[in-house]
């Protein structure tokens, strides 16, 4: 029995039952054990790009008939993986990347496999969203996060697409292509050059490249290495800056408490224990421990 087998069957998985299986983002290592045993026991896989789904499978050891499924072909072939369920079949969709239906096609079929009646079982993993969320480090987020994803490609749509992210308070997870990365960032800096964007590059693969930045100085980023505009990125635009005063400074106990915890603790953690302290908003706070912190290493950088 293999290992993925010998952990993951003692679950039932049904038959006449839609598996939605998230698979790695990049680093074929984050493939969960679950999501290998469950494609070794399906009967088909349905998928967004039939190459790359069967090179995943080539790389797991399988053989599988595959469905081609992706946005241009969702309802048709929505039917034909409907009719493998009806005949008592275990049919597992997956996209290239990721967890399917969120910014990937999935939602059609999940939709007319329960207006059928049959169920859909979700193989939870990778996901470049919850993954570039995990290390924004947006400490001023407590009314949560919204997803985005790829804004129009041009034209009007996309203005209006990138007005309403930069007038959202909330976190926003957005997506682009290296292609358009330039445009979009130009256009973060004149929309709200204020606002922290971490830029997520290349999400667990070799060239992975993660850094926090005023939206402001993002073309000046791009523009110093050529490298940087290749691959995928993931962006988090952080939450809206509460107001602080007139010239946009924190009080002086919660600049005097920054300085001394921001050395020994992990940023998030300062800029809580001083907003706790001085009810500075978080925000605010977290733009001056970042500000801290890079001087810091700045110091630090010129010194060797």
């Amino acid at each position: 029995m293999s290992v993925a087998a010998s952990v993951a069957g003692g679950q039932q998985h049904p038959p006449s039952t839609l598996y939605m299986v998230a698979t790695p983002i990049g680093n074929l290592a984050d493939f969960s054990l679950r999501a290998i045993h469950v494609l070794a026991l399906c009967d088909a896989v349905a998928c967004e790009d039939t190459r790359v789904s069967a090179g995943l499978l080539r790389h797991l050891g399988l053989h599988k008939p595959l469905i081609a499924l992706h946005d241009h072909n969702e309802h048709e072939a929505s039917a034909k993986v409907l009719a493998r369920l009806q005949a008592g079949e275990r049919v597992a969709y997956v996209s290239d990347a990721g967890t399917p239906g969120v910014s990937d096609p999935g939602a059609i079929l999940v939709s007319q496999v329960r207006a059928a009646g049959l169920r859909v079982i979700p193989l939870p993993g990778a996901s470049s969203v919850v993954t570039a969320l995990s290390v924004a480090g947006d400490a001023g987020a407590p009314l949560g996060h919204v997803f985005a994803g790829f804004l129009p490609p041009k034209g009007q749509e996309r203005a209006s697409a990138l007005a309403a992210a930069a007038a959202e308070t909330r976190s926003t997870v957005l997506f682009e292509a290296p292609h358009r990365i330039e445009a979009l960032f130009s256009g973060l800096a004149s929309t709200c050059p204020k606002r922290l964007v971490t830029v997520c590059r290349e999400l667990t693969k070799q060239f992975e490249q993660i850094c926090t930045l005023p939206a402001a100085e993002l073309p000046s980023w791009l523009a110093a290495d050529t490298q940087r505009g290749r691959g995928e990125f993931a962006l988090v635009l952080h939450a809206q800056m509460e107001a602080a005063d007139d010239e946009g400074s924190i009080p002086e106990a919660a600049e005097r408490a920054l300085q001394t915890l921001v050395p020994l603790l992990p940023l998030k953690q300062a800029v809580s224990l001083v907003a706790d302290l001085c009810g500075a908003p978080r925000n605010a706070l977290y733009a001056r421990a970042l500000a801290l912190r890079q001087a810091a290493d700045d110091e630090d950088a010129a010194d060797e």
